[in-house]
């Protein structure tokens, strides 16, 4: 199959994602500037507002794009003579290595202190990653499907499974509570929330 050749445009806005994605990394959010921005893609700083209103909105879509890459691109599918605790470590092991990337954290720090002032922003973007098909939601309705989960609402049980991850893992390290979890938390974690998680949805 012969990919579409992108526009300049679309090139243009390439360019500028990954100068912008080379530039965190080495320089900080804090320290990279529009004018930097604009050096390193080989566009004007025009351009780079033509496609991003600020520097706020284009860490925004960075965060975006590792989520898509992570968490909506990845494939895993339900395999009902499989484990169902190792299918599911393998998923949540998924989503743990995301909230655990320096790359996601750093940018996900920028991104909540522009949602701090600006509340409407981020309620339009939950509901843009509410609407995402993830591998964890289709796996999950799959298992529903084989009834070897029994689950009323598969986005309530998304959201729970989230909010367990995420306040043992994204949230301390978001907030500079703790330096990044050693392979053995990690491991420590997923276990018990996949044992959590299971012991509600499994028919009894």
């Amino acid at each position: 199959m012969i990919e579409p050749k992108l526009t300049r445009s679309q090139l243009k806005h390439q360019a500028i994602l990954a100068a912008a994605k080379s530039a965190f990394q080495e320089f900080g959010v804090q320290a990279t500037s529009m004018d930097k921005l604009a050096e390193l893609a080989q566009v004007s700083k025009r351009t780079i507002y033509n496609h991003f209103e600020n520097k706020e909105e284009l860490v925004m879509q960075l965060v975006t794009d590792l989520w898509n890459k992570a968490l909506v691109q990845s494939n895993h599918e339900f395999e009902p003579n499989l484990s169902l605790e190792a299918q599911l470590a393998q998923l949540v092991k998924t989503e743990v290595d995301l909230m655990c990337d320096p790359e996601y954290i750093a940018l996900s720090r920028v991104a909540f202190g522009h949602f701090f002032y600006h509340p409407e922003d981020l309620q339009k973007k939950v509901a843009e990653f509410s609407l995402q098909e993830t591998s964890l939601k289709r796996w999950l309705k799959a298992a529903k499907v084989e009834e070897q989960l029994v689950i009323d609402d598969v986005n309530f049980a998304v959201t729970q499974l989230h909010n367990l991850l995420k306040g043992s893992c994204f949230w301390p390290q978001v907030m500079g509570m703790r330096s990044r979890l050693s392979e053995q938390e990690q491991a420590h974690i997923i276990e018990q929330t996949v044992a959590m998680f299971l012991s509600r949805y499994c028919p009894k």
